[in-house]
């Protein structure tokens, strides 16, 4: 928790602060590569920094930790920093990193603020940042061990035993170790990183969740192309695309991701759309591999049946369920889907059982409404968890 003379100044000064933060996290991701270059080229993802994603995903995080702070002194927001330790570790972060990351950081607060950031002021901000860093080291720690990694050391090569094109725009790697071991376990809905040289040298890193379940010879990650080239958003996936085979190596991180399938046997809602339904299949495939009886409710949403990526397969693994129930809504049925509803994913259609848990991945408009459908009928917000593909900008939500 803050210390109390900490409490007021942070209270005061986090209108001003929350007010800025855009200009301070521009200002200080632009001092942060300028002085070291590697860090744009080699870890973070150039299309979010292209795009303004990242910098909003970092304003949103300081300024809802800050609130949190304010508001719910006895607390810890476990949930925000779990995802973005999951994300941080996935990609290596070391807590060296965490002494750049502030002093540049502190330098962009105290260009875009002035004379307004006092010795006072500078204190009260340097320990809100300080609490949340250790609060994320601390928990990256115990992942990296969890992981049997050294600090960082989360990188493999991993070899394409197969390749399948499971849609025009979605494609599927089967992975496995180039040193002939077993493939690591890992808890469904988890994802790894995948970086790949692009021809300008820069070794770029993008997540995939592992899209089947865990105990299989191989590791399965679907990839989608992103076709907007005008920006470096879809580098990674078209190269994978355009350019990985079978045969080739990859270097990938061990599994993580807080988005995982629960014990027990309580009721599940897995919904999603698009590309969402990756992690929703890996849990499929354990509960079907594992003979589980829980009540399963399993909600897609996609453009038309020719672009739903698996869906033969998800369909199956719904179907193998005994009680699962399935139900599906398209942009455009067409013909082949007598079974899907038109248009958007409706979950107020529904019947949900008082104590369901549900998982949400997709777009961020199709989790808002669905999240939004759950609390009118009564799920309580602790019950629904969520993935989001890239920077998080639902942080505090």
């Amino acid at each position: 928790m803050l210390s109390e003379q900490s409490v007021p100044v942070v209270r005061a000064t986090l209108p001003a602060v929350g007010a800025a933060i855009g200009d301070i996290t521009g200002l200080f991701y632009r001092k942060m590569f300028a002085a070291h270059p590697e860090l744009l080229r080699d870890l973070f993802n150039r299309g979010n920094q292209a795009n303004g994603d990242q910098q909003k995903a970092l304003a949103g995080s300081i300024a809802a930790f800050a609130g949190l702070l304010l508001e719910k002194p006895d607390a810890r927001p476990d949930a925000m920093l779990a995802r973005i330790a999951h994300k941080h570790a996935s990609l290596g972060i070391t807590s060296d990193q965490y002494k750049i990351v502030h002093r540049h950081l502190f330098a962009a607060i105290a260009e875009v603020l002035g004379d307004a950031v006092t010795d006072e002021v500078a204190a009260a901000w340097d320990e809100v940042y300080w609490l949340m860093a250790n609060a994320l080291i601390a928990v990256e720690t115990r992942l990296y061990q969890e992981a049997g990694a050294t600090e960082g050391e989360v990188w493999q090569r991993m070899q394409i035993a197969e390749r399948h094109q499971e849609t025009p725009d979605v494609v599927s790697f089967l992975l496995r170790p180039t040193d002939g071991q077993p493939t690591a376990s890992f808890r469904p809905g988890q994802y790894v990183s995948v970086q790949v040289e692009l021809p300008d040298g820069a070794r770029q890193i993008r997540q995939y969740s592992l899209s089947s379940a865990p105990g299989r010879r191989n590791w399965r990650i679907s990839v989608k192309r992103v076709h907007d080239m005008a920006r470096p958003d879809g580098e990674v996936s078209t190269w994978l695309h355009d350019h990985a085979q079978p045969g080739d190596a990859l270097t990938v991180s061990a599994p993580f991701g807080d988005l995982v399938l629960p014990e027990g046997n309580g009721p599940l809602l897995l919904a999603s759309a698009g590309i969402g339904n990756t992690p929703m299949l890996a849990m499929l495939d354990h509960l079907a591999s594992t003979g589980s009886n829980r009540p399963v409710i399993a909600v897609h949403a996609d453009r038309s049946p020719a672009d739903h990526a698996h869906r033969a397969e998800q369909l199956d693994l719904v179907r193998a369920l005994p009680n699962a129930r399935h139900h599906l809504w398209y942009e455009v049925p067409g013909d082949q889907a007598t079974e899907a509803a038109a248009g958007q994913a409706d979950v107020s259609s529904l019947q949900l059982p008082a104590d369901l848990t549900a998982y949400l991945c997709g777009p961020l408009p199709f989790m808002r409404a669905v999240r939004g459908d759950l609390l009118r009928h009564g799920v309580p917000a602790e019950s629904i968890h969520y993935e989001v593909f890239g920077p998080d900008l639902w942080l505090g939500q």
